[in-house]
């Protein structure tokens, strides 16, 4: 079925990878870009919002490590949010404000309730762009800006909502970046490597392409968004987006998803993939985000949840897990998920390949 989606020039090429207990099924079809060669399984993707899980799991490493608590304010690592004010209305300008009721805590980080997230305030994303922080969309062109500028910059900007108000998508995954980073002292890309991506034998993972030979092309439709030669991938980013900047391959990711499957697989603490995977909105804040998670969907740390979880990757990859039958379901594109045909991505969201 979904190879049908090459045959028609679709997508250029994809994998799907299918597992249960120690059974897996991996299918490989197309090209690495329309005008290239073969795709390989071990082909390289820019698995997107597939970052966001892996970063959560970072920080409940560090939760574990009893470096970081859940209720405590961010502030403490990121001295930048020590005093947030807040719009007066969500619609209103961006100078008229009111301090936050409470500080912003790793919890609200995690799931997405810090207050700022992606805005249909058109006065508030006018002043991210001035900033060059706006955190929506995909990471193309990256900011060049250091970590910590990038945060001095970030801390100026006022939140929409008040704290713990409301569900906001993605701004909380760049903010944990920083902050484990901060915690860890050292790099992102160094921590998720040393404490997830070695121990879970993702050799291929990173914010860089391991190897550019099996770097696919990025597309929007079919009109080329980031090409294998010359890709931005190809070099170390100044700022690692721990919201979308991963490159990956089927079969690591595949690992990521197992540990997680397995209560931590001896990585994570049985504890932390539970808050993981558990949903912790309200029922008022699932149904302003009905939208965008979808009906009876709702929010981890990192994955959508409701009878599965995981979540998808806007420059076009899929995840879900069935914890009630142990079964993982991957897919791979290279064409962003939002120019999807309808057809293909009501198949792939119920994956019964």
């Amino acid at each position: 079925m979904l190879e049908t989606y090459v045959e028609n020039g679709v997508v250029a090429g994809l994998i799907s990878l299918v597992s249960r207990g120690d059974e897996s099924k991996v299918e490989v079809h197309g090209k690495t870009a329309y005008d290239g060669p073969e795709l390989e399984r071990d082909s390289l993707f820019r698995v997107a919002s597939f970052t966001k899980p892996i970063v959560a799991a970072a920080t409940m490493l560090l939760v574990d490590d009893k470096r970081l608590t859940l209720d405590a304010p961010v502030a403490d690592v990121l001295p930048e949010l020590a005093h947030p004010v807040v719009l007066r209305r969500p619609d209103g300008p961006v100078e008229d404000t009111v301090p936050a009721a409470r500080p912003i805590t790793l919890e609200d980080l995690l799931t997405f309730r810090l207050g700022l997230g992606e805005s249909d305030n058109p006065a508030l994303r006018q002043r991210e762009q001035e900033l060059g922080v706006h955190t929506f969309g995909p990471p193309i062109p990256r900011t060049e800006l250091e970590p910590d500028e990038w945060m001095k910059r970030f801390g100026t900007l006022p939140l929409q909502y008040q704290p713990g108000e409301q569900w906001l998508y993605a701004t909380g995954s760049h903010l944990l970046g920083v902050l484990v980073a901060r915690v860890a002292g050292q790099p992102l890309g160094e921590f998720l490597a040393e404490r997830i991506f070695q121990p879970l034998g993702m050799r291929d993972t990173g914010f860089t392409a391991s190897d550019p030979d099996r770097l696919t092309t990025a597309y929007i439709g079919t009109d080329v968004l980031d090409p294998a030669v010359g890709s931005q991938w190809l070099t170390p980013p100044p700022f690692p987006d721990a919201a979308g900047g991963l490159i990956s391959t089927v079969d690591d990711f595949h690992a990521f998803t197992r540990m997680l499957l397995e209560d931590g697989g001896g990585l994570l603490s049985p504890h932390s993939v539970a808050a993981m995977t558990t949903d912790h909105l309200t029922p008022t804040q699932r149904e302003a985000a009905v939208g965008f998670l979808g009906p009876d969907t709702g929010w981890g740390y990192g994955v959508s949840v409701g009878g599965q979880y995981g979540w998808a990757g806007g420059l076009g990859t899929l995840w879900s897990t069935t914890p009630a039958d142990r079964t993982i379901s991957i897919l791979l594109t290279q064409r962003a998920i939002w120019t999807w045909p309808e057809e293909l991505f009501a198949e792939a969201s119920t994956p019964a390949w």
